[in-house]
């Protein structure tokens, strides 16, 4: 059974980049991976933050969170 991960994502074009090469990568039979455009849902933000997710583009996997870059700070979404 594959293991969730959550991959954060504003939009912008350094998270779109890092979603199509982060996620690309990622073996499907090993991840299930749900991408979530906190710009289109912002009612998601909580959740991240409560993932410990600070910035985006960021990726959860097992627990931990993964930053990636750094395109912008949750508080800047809301």
């Amino acid at each position: 059974m594959a293991e969730k991960a959550v991959f954060y994502h504003a939009g912008c074009t350094v998270c779109v980049d890092a979603e199509q090469r982060f996620v690309g990568a990622l073996n499907p039979a090993t991840y299930d991976v749900e991408v979530v455009h906190l710009g289109e849902t912002p009612q998601r933000l909580a959740e991240a933050e409560a993932a410990g997710v600070q910035s985006v583009p960021a990726i959860v996997m097992g627990g931990a969170v993964y930053h990636i870059n750094h395109g912008a700070d949750l508080s800047a979404l809301r």
